[in-house]
């Protein structure tokens, strides 16, 4: 006996183009990196080897891929728009309709063009019709492509921004973190509501990805939580409201008391980045994005946990799935899990943290699932967890 999951679940794994692709030349973090302890440089090397990527899914038994297309590659210079690049992520999304893997693409994961951050980024008035156009520019190649995420985690984008345009990495939890800047936080929303008018008329479904923190409130700080979580979480749910679907991605919680975020307990599991092991993240995740958003479909755009010891990955994701299959049973409309992430890649500024099913060599690129990456293409065959015994 064991937990089965609904008919046509999808069961797959996720990346995001700077992550993996390699000399993302043109793109506002690529000039940042100098000053991040790693540079992602020829990253995965996955701009050529997609083909290989992809049979690597076939094979293992998944039935979906999540992956970027890179918008300082698209439109490297404001306004030029590269037909041979956008060629090749066409090639990417017929590349997985072939092998029958259900394509999800992701328009915006952090990464922006130079041009568009010298500009003013999103704190530009033009921001918002700038990612409009480059979304037009993008939806010729989307045929066939059920899942269109507009923008990845806003919520951390916006919470990092600062960061990121100062050089520094943040390495605490994210949920800990300021508050995202307000008038950013508005734009990312106003660009995101741009996205899914261009694509909702062309036919295509549209949602964003949420970081998902997993507020906890501790010794009856239940106001302290809410009031924490509404600017770094609650108002981007809010802004999915009728969207056509929500991406959960969690990890880890943070715990709320009277004066905010409180460290990982002493004496907790801990995962390479330094979050709290807590596979129940996913499952309270889900039940929080579904009372927000009663009527909005849930897809778990990203799952994982960062560590060197893959059992410890199979031990984390078979958790987290048991919670996920909870939360269905209790009424919450999931439609797919996607495993954070494909490959070992680049963790924005370093690549010790490996969250992959698939070991890449840094020199070769030559790929190796792990043991954790075939027993996930057994859950998704059998489409369910088996029970230990």
């Amino acid at each position: 006996m064991g937990i089965e999951f609904p008919e046509g679940f999808l069961w797959g794994a996720a990346s995001s183009a700077h992550q993996i692709e390699g000399n993302n030349v043109a793109s506002d973090l690529w000039g940042l990196e100098g000053r991040l302890p790693e540079r992602s440089g020829d990253a995965c090397d996955s701009y050529h080897r997609w083909p290989e990527d992809l049979d690597l899914v076939r094979d293992l038994g998944l039935t979906a891929y999540r992956f970027g297309v890179e918008w300082a590659r698209v439109e490297p210079v404001e306004g030029q728009v590269s037909r041979a690049h956008l060629a090749h992520y066409r090639r990417m999304v017929e590349g997985c309709l072939e092998r029958g893997i259900t394509p999800i693409v992701t328009l915006h994961h952090f990464t922006s063009p130079m041009w568009f951050q010298r500009e003013g980024g999103w704190r530009s008035g033009a921001a918002v019709e700038r990612f409009r156009a480059y979304v037009r520019a993008v939806l010729p190649i989307l045929d066939g492509v059920p899942w269109v995420c507009t923008i990845n985690e806003p919520n951390m984008l916006a919470m990092m921004a600062e960061a990121i345009r100062d050089g520094h990495r943040e390495t605490g939890t994210a949920g800990a973190m300021a508050a995202p800047d307000q008038a950013m936080a508005d734009t990312l929303a106003a660009a995101h509501r741009a996205a899914r008018e261009e694509l909702g008329a062309a036919g295509l479904r549209a949602g964003w990805t949420i970081a998902n923190q997993n507020f906890q409130a501790e010794d009856g700080a239940e106001a302290e939580r809410d009031a924490w979580a509404w600017p770094r979480e609650d108002q981007f749910l809010e802004a999915a409201k009728g969207d056509d679907f929500v991406g959960v991605q969690a990890y880890t919680r943070v715990r709320i008391g009277r004066q905010g975020a409180l460290p990982v307990p002493d004496g907790a599991r801990r995962t390479l980045t330094g979050w709290e092991f807590y596979p129940g993240a996913l499952g309270d995740a889900v039940r929080h994005t579904a009372g927000k958003l009663p009527g909005v479909p849930i897809l778990v755009t990203e799952n994982g946990i960062a560590t060197a010891d893959d059992a410890e990955r199979v031990e984390y994701t078979s958790a987290a799935l048991a919670g996920l299959h909870a939360a269905l049973a209790e009424g919450a409309d999931v439609r797919g899990y996607l495993h954070w992430s494909l490959l070992d890649n680049y963790e924005w500024g370093s690549w010790a943290p490996t969250f992959g099913l698939v070991s890449v060599h840094r020199e070769t690129f030559a790929r190796e699932a792990k043991p954790s990456a075939r027993w996930l293409g057994e859950v998704a065959r059998s489409n369910g967890l088996r029970a230990a015994g």
